[in-house]
């Protein structure tokens, strides 16, 4: 295990060649706030926050392939995605790597570290990724003023906890490919996002490795769903045509 510091304990220069969401300034949430909905209907706007000295870095950017954090680093932040994907694994006794998850703009990075002083896994990006970053003792301090705070964190670390079991139980390819599309979907709709077209960052490597499925079976599965006329692929831009028959396909995974 790495005794390295973690890259969310610093700032470096932040310089991406990708388009960017807007940052926001002193006294307005960047686009992709995780927090910023539930800070200004509980009356608090970010000049306030301020005040209470609840420090939000901008961090990045980290190139493909440079780590976030490394298992065993100290853990002193969370943070939000502000563009690019992140992937977090562990890697085993026999130092094979396991997916956990993938992580896009809005999403937060570090919850389950929570209850531990260090962070249980790696984190690294997966294109050019731009992070915000908060201290997490001061966050929580501030979520025992603002009640509303305490209950998006509380659903945030529900959330976590739902994407690591989600794919526990004993499904087909098929379903586990449906659910991991729809999922996709959803979260990229629920930022603002197109929910029928999308580039997929992650390698079939990494979808295999996170569906626990060989990478030969993914290639199959990609296969018979796009001849089946629910998905097209080219390379790695995907586009869902039948939306609703991945839907069904994937209800006994995502628990529907």
């Amino acid at each position: 295990m790495r005794a390295l510091p973690s890259r969310l304990s610093r700032i470096p220069a932040v310089g991406s060649d990708e388009p960017m969401p807007a940052d926001g300034n002193e006294y307005n949430f960047c686009d992709t706030c995780t927090f910023s909905r539930t800070c200004l209907q509980s009356g608090y706007d970010k000049g306030r926050l301020r005040d209470l000295h609840v420090l939000i870095d901008h961090v990045g950017p980290f190139r493909e392939g440079e780590h976030l954090f490394r298992e065993g680093d100290p853990f002193t932040a969370i943070a939000a995605v502000r563009a690019g994907v992140v992937k977090t694994y562990v890697n085993d006794a026999d130092g094979r790597e396991q997916v956990q998850g993938f992580f896009l703009p809005g999403e937060i990075v570090g919850l389950s570290a929570i209850s531990h002083d260090r962070y249980p896994c790696n984190a690294v990006a997966l294109d050019t990724v731009q992070l915000c970053r908060f201290s997490f003792p001061d966050i929580a301090a501030l979520a025992t003023r603002i009640p509303s705070l305490q209950q998006q964190l509380f659903r945030l670390l529900s959330q976590d906890i739902g994407k690591a079991t989600l794919l526990a139980g004993n499904y087909s390819a098929d379903e586990r490919m449906a659910a991991f599309l729809v999922s996709l979907s959803r979260r990229y709709a629920a930022r603002g996002g197109n929910p029928d077209r999308f580039h997929l960052v992650m390698t079939r490597t990494d979808i295999a490795n996170y569906l626990r499925l060989a990478s030969e079976t993914v290639s199959r599965v990609f296969r018979r769903f796009q001849d089946e006329g629910l998905i097209q692929v080219d390379r790695r831009d995907l586009r869902l045509l039948n939306l609703s028959r991945l839907e069904t396909l994937a209800r006994s995974v995502l628990r529907e």
